[in-house]
């Protein structure tokens, strides 16, 4: 046997011992005989470099430092989920679905891991890249801390496609974290909060090879790409299972509503069993093509369902409230508690939403108060003890003026919060809006942080988002915390900014009630920024899906002479304040008026590229047949029912060929 043979063959074994040890739990060979062959092949790769191999098993003791993350973008958007805490919340689904598809409609359960959400990237059956969820549109490139997690494989087995996206949740098993927790105690250090949190922050450390020494684990639930021959969910977890993931054997394939609550009612029970945490039941329609038709709504898929477990609850006490103020002057109330151990964390603080709340539940500082994490995420107050309210307690009074400046609150009649409209010369306010125009899903913005941005305004150097490009490195660099490299990297992001498209400094602008959606319906209306701001009431709300509200915030924004400065000003930047040539050049107007359903299968383009080819004309897209419906495209193995109702209703069925002719 050749050396390079016999590196080979010890890999290979290597491989598939670590599958058996880490990933099915049903080891074959001893602790000592693994890491004897593992000795064994870094003593040949270290002889022999001209053999490396960057996914040898070798390697999966880390080493690699990275000092800062590589922001990447997800090929295949990372959703979150709408959750649901009953079976009222579930029929409701269930009818929402039911009148969307055709036929019979099975669904998969399956455990909803409490970690920190990643996505795997599989060329040629080798890892290539692993990124966290970020925003759902971007997150940061971890590949080299992931590679030390012994579940995740580093070369695939079996039938696999050449390229995919495999989604799951890294995990740190109860009987690692303990053990980490021994020992940092038994060092003297502070113990880790949960599970989940640590977890979270393994991901993000410099040395892999610090990473490598937590327990970790990687379970894996949502396969991704094109063409990949699998027809269901369920049949996705077990392709998974056969290239070498680990994916648990929990899922159950069910066919009813009630079929469900038995799978949460059982594991409301038993979760309290497993290896590791889990906050829920995570329902999925089981046919793709079902949940093709279904679709997403701006942040989550319609076709998936989260039943959160209930939430677990504590008494603590109320200590004093404190007013906080948004970007949009909204005045929230934030209850200050006693600590209290919650779910895994320390809560402090809990917000009290508004002035009708706190009446509500006639909550008063000194009064014993139960707390619940709503979705086991936000701390919430729920309840009063009033058998361990102090005599003393005084009612709570709303606050009249804004706690930062002063300036009197109004309430608008409808609205359920106070506001401070002291836009121009309150400080939160100004700190927010900037910290917004910058965020992810807004400009982008490289090297600038929410710190960064209140630095910045307390230093007098910005007092709004347009400001940010009047600064140079010679302002950066006296500022705290503030090398020469961080300024630079800074006036690049700042600069790079400049080709973010006018969808998106639509939404960075903070015009209220006008999140991404909004935003990217009245871009493509509009195409230009002043037809935005010259459009009357009327105008707007014929706009598609833009109701009064929203038309109103629209006209309101625009009237105001700050703004229209701000956006004079940002002109001058040559910030992106209208759709592209090249996009415009690509829109019509040819399906302008036009309701489309779409159903089936296609050959010619995707489903996504038939709803952009829709959209880029003007078009409608609709997931219910109605008498509003114009057209249904028709794709292979459509429904009978949808073909039914479209005839009942009289509206126009068409083939996949047909509809792109009549837009040639």
């Amino acid at each position: 046997m050749t050396t390079k043979e016999q590196i080979e063959a010890l890999r290979e074994d290597l491989r598939r011992h670590n599958y058996k040890y880490y990933v099915l739990d049903t080891p074959t060979i001893s602790d000592f005989d693994f890491d004897t062959k593992l000795k064994q092949l870094q003593e040949l790769e270290t002889k022999h470099p001209e053999f490396h191999d960057p996914n040898s098993p070798t390697l999966r003791v880390g080493g690699e430092v990275t000092k800062h993350f590589k922001t990447v973008s997800h090929t295949s958007r990372m959703y979150s989920l709408d959750n649901s805490y009953s079976k009222d919340d579930l029929l409701d689904w269930e009818k929402r679905i039911k009148k969307a598809v055709d036929g019979n409609i099975q669904y998969t359960c399956e455990l909803k891991y409490d970690g920190a959400s990643i996505s795997l990237t599989y060329q040629d059956g080798v890892l290539k890249q692993a990124v966290t969820r970020g925003d759902g549109f971007k997150g940061d490139d971890v590949t080299a801390n992931i590679k030390t997690i012994k579940s995740v494989p580093l070369q695939l087995k079996g039938d696999y496609p050449q390229l995919f996206d495999i989604r799951g949740e890294i995990i740190l098993p109860f009987k690692g974290f303990h053990k980490m927790n021994e020992m940092r105690i038994a060092l003297g250090e502070e113990p880790y909060r949960n599970p989940r949190n640590t977890a979270s922050g393994s991901l993000k450390l410099q040395d892999s090879s610090e990473v490598a020494k937590r327990p970790l684990e990687c379970l894996l639930y949502s396969i991704k790409g094109d063409r990949l021959g699998i027809a269901s969910q369920f049949d996705n977890l077990e392709k998974a299972r056969q290239w070498g993931f680990k994916v648990p054997n929990i899922a159950k394939l069910v066919n009813s509503i009630d079929e469900v609550l038995d799978f949460v009612n059982y594991w409301d029970v038993h979760r309290h069993d497993l290896p590791y945490e889990t906050d829920g039941v995570v329902i999925k329609v089981n046919d793709l093509q079902q949940q093709e038709e279904l679709g997403y709504t701006a942040k989550a898929p319609r076709w998936a369902m989260a039943y959160k477990f209930k939430a677990e609850r504590v008494f603590t006490v109320l200590n004093t409230i404190t007013y906080q103020v948004g970007r949009t002057g909204a005045i929230t109330p934030v209850a200050n508690l006693q600590a209290i151990n919650l779910a895994g964390t320390v809560v402090k603080r809990a917000s009290l939403h508004n002035a009708d709340q706190i009446k509500k539940l006639d909550i008063r500082v000194g009064d014993t108060v139960f707390v619940e994490k709503g979705g086991e995420i936000i701390p919430k107050i729920v309840a009063v003890d009033l058998t361990k309210r102090p005599l003393t307690a005084m009612p709570t009074e709303y606050i009249s003026e804004c706690p930062e400046c002063k300036t009197q609150l109004i309430r608008k009649e409808g609205e359920a919060q106070h506001y401070c409209l002291n836009a121009s010369g309150c400080k939160p306010q100004i700190i927010g809006r900037i910290q917004h125009f910058i965020s992810r899903k807004a400009m982008d913005i490289d090297g600038l942080g929410g710190e960064t941005v209140a630095l910045l305004v307390n230093e007098g150097l910005i007092q709004n988002y347009a400001d940010l490009y009047e600064l140079n490195k010679t302002q950066l660099m006296p500022l705290e915390r503030m090398a020469e490299k961080s300024a630079e990297n800074l006036i690049n992001g700042i600069e790079n900014s400049k080709n973010i498209p006018f969808e998106r400094v639509l939404f960075a602008l903070g015009i209220r009630y006008v999140g991404e959606t909004v935003a990217k319906k009245l871009a493509k209306h509009y195409k230009f920024i002043d037809a935005i701001a010259t459009a009357s009431l009327n105008d707007l709300v014929n706009v598609d899906e833009i109701g009064i509200k929203i038309a109103e915030s629209v006209a309101e924004f625009f009237s105001n002479a700050a703004n229209v400065s701000l956006i004079e000003n940002l002109k001058k930047h040559n910030i992106q304040l209208e759709i592209s040539a090249e996009k415009r050049a690509n829109q019509t107007n040819k399906l302008k008026g036009k309701t489309i359903v779409i159903s089936g299968v296609f050959n010619t383009v995707s489903r996504n590229e038939l709803k952009k080819i829709i959209e880029d004309n003007g078009g409608k897209i609709s997931s219910a047949i109605s008498s509003k419906t114009n057209f249904l495209v028709a794709g292979d193995n459509m429904g009978p029912s949808k073909r039914d109702k479209a005839l009942k209703l009289n509206v126009l069925v068409i083939s996949e060929m047909e509809f792109l002719d009549k837009l040639k």
